[in-house]
């Protein structure tokens, strides 16, 4: 097994990947009843939501519909992840939807922490993330001018006359605030106004995994904008059945493994059985391992292997109807030497691979569950076998607690919009490589390197051209022609591999 299989996928495990960095396989993790002794399930990182628990219920038949439930899930009573730290440049604001809401992230210079905002100027309306962050360290409003302190006081306004009323003291020049702030290198923030929650953060924290501060580990994050809604990103992820098909060729089963013996793709039957179901999520073991979904944003896997660890932590933030965001990180602790000499966007180019590979899929079942209601899912969906658990599961906690609704912010429309062409709809640009630091600073120099690639072979021609004299060996003519032309096929090479990796890379199923 080549390092980044070890990296990424143990190796006790049938499937292995393909030696490129992506996003491992979604499986998830509990040990057997026999394991309960061992010393990593008794620090297993247990997170709990802002609600207080309730009572467990047990699952004894994950298949079975569960009732709408008296207890009802709050969406604005816990902690969003915003943004990974690492993705977020403190000399511009940035504009981020989460359950709906407009928001603006920047950093407040005067009292070094993040901001979170509503992105809306209370003049006329402009969005603030358009903005700047003034030389007095205040955000700026481009459009007049209106500036505002880490607290949404608004401390100028340059049209009010310096001898006249204080206008700007008014409530009504106020930017809405909302609490936030930074744990396991991600920015939070708690969907309501900062003056109703003002001491939130002493009383409930956002959920916390230890190994993302824990310096022997290894936490590389990406983030991506995702064209399907917040309900089918967590059941996708919650489902390792689909793995060997729908990655077919970026995940490969390793040789003589017996999985070969059912078909060419290796599906194999898995025994998942849930654990618990409540109000704040639900737990579930597999063969793998377990797997933990603490309501309303965080699933978490672990393997475990000896002396060796590494989890899957996926952070699913539901940004619109159709639209959700996924933040991920793999924390291990071992192989720490290929992230340091590996850089982060070319482990983004693999998991992004694995993203666009079921993209379609998704969007359009998305589309079709609709079509049929979304309360009619397990009447329109035949999930006969065990490997569905934690999809069912799932399905019945949102109805159970939420009525199979997620509370959008303004009232927003359940409305999906139409499906885009293809390049568009499976367009990394816009959706991973403006957002990410790592990306977006590999693609200006690789450009570079394009155009100057052309620019060195057109220099070696005119050179041979130019003067025998020069270069007066036939030898060295041939050698700075040959030259010339590599670099010219590396530019042409250069453009194709910017485009796939940085724009748009699509999957055929039917051709790999």
């Amino acid at each position: 097994m080549d390092a980044f299989s070890l990296t990424f996928f143990p190796s006790s495990s049938p499937f292995f990947l393909s030696s490129k960095p992506y996003l491992p396989p979604l499986l998830s993790r509990l040990p057997s009843s026999q394991s309960r002794s061992h010393p990593f399930f008794k620090n297993l990182p247990r997170v709990s939501t802002s609600d207080s628990p309730s009572a467990v219920v047990p699952v004894e038949d994950p298949i079975a519909t569960g009732d709408i439930s008296g207890e009802k899930f709050d969406w604005y009573s816990h902690w969003y992840p915003v943004a990974p730290v690492c993705d977020l440049d403190k000399r511009a604001p940035r504009a981020v939807t989460v359950l709906g809401l407009d928001l603006v992230v920047w950093w407040d210079r005067e009292e070094g922490q993040w901001r979170v905002f509503e992105d809306r100027c209370p003049h006329r309306l402009a969005p603030l993330s358009e903005g700047r962050i003034d030389p007095w360290g205040r955000l700026q409003c481009v459009y007049h001018g209106w500036c505002f302190d880490g607290h949404g006081n608004c401390k100028l306004i340059p049209q009010a006359p310096a001898d006249g009323p204080a206008v700007n003291t008014s409530t009504k020049a106020c930017v809405s605030s909302y609490p936030c702030c930074v744990q396991n290198n991600i920015v939070w923030f708690w969907p309501k106004n900062e003056d109703q929650c003002k001491d939130i953060l002493m009383k409930y924290k956002p959920p916390s995994m230890s190994e993302l501060d824990d310096p022997s580990y290894t936490c590389t994050m990406g983030m991506r904008d995702i064209p399907y809604g917040y309900d089918v990103l967590i059941e996708n992820l919650m489902d390792p059945a689909h793995v060997p098909y729908a990655h077919h060729k970026i995940m490969r089963i390793r040789k003589g493994s017996p999985l070969l013996t059912r078909d060419r793709e290796g599906g194999v039957p898995v025994e998942i059985t849930i654990e618990k179901l409540d109000i704040n999520g639900f737990l579930a073991k597999n063969q793998f391992g377990y797997g933990e979904f603490v309501a309303p944003c965080l699933y978490h896997a672990n393997f475990l292997k000896g002396q060796r660890r590494i989890l899957l932590i996926f952070y699913c933030v539901p940004v619109n109807p159709g639209k959700s965001r996924l933040i991920w990180v793999f924390p291990r602790n071992f192989s720490i030497w290929i992230d340091q000499i590996v850089p982060r966007w070319m482990f983004h180019v693999g998991e992004n691979l694995i993203l666009d590979s079921d993209l379609y899929l998704l969007h359009i079942e998305e589309r079709k569950i609709a079509d049929a209601g979304s309360s009619n899912w397990q009447k329109t969906c035949f999930v006969p076998t065990k490997s569905d658990a934690m999809v069912i599961t799932f399905r019945r906690w949102l109805k159970k607690y939420s009525n199979n609704l997620i509370d959008w912010a303004n009232k927003v429309g359940t409305h999906l919009s139409p499906t885009p062409p293809r390049e568009q709809l499976m367009d990394r640009y816009w959706t991973h490589v403006v957002h990410c630091r790592s990306c977006n600073l590999a693609l200006k120099w690789l450009r570079v390197l394009e155009v100057s690639l052309p620019v060195i072979s057109i220099s070696l021609i005119g050179i041979v051209a130019a003067s025998k004299q020069l270069v007066n060996s036939a030898a060295r003519r041939t050698a700075l022609v040959s030259m010339a032309v590599l670099c010219f096929a590396a530019s042409r090479w250069l453009s194709h591999f910017i485009y796939k990796t940085f724009y748009f890379h699509d999957y055929s199923h039917a051709f790999v």
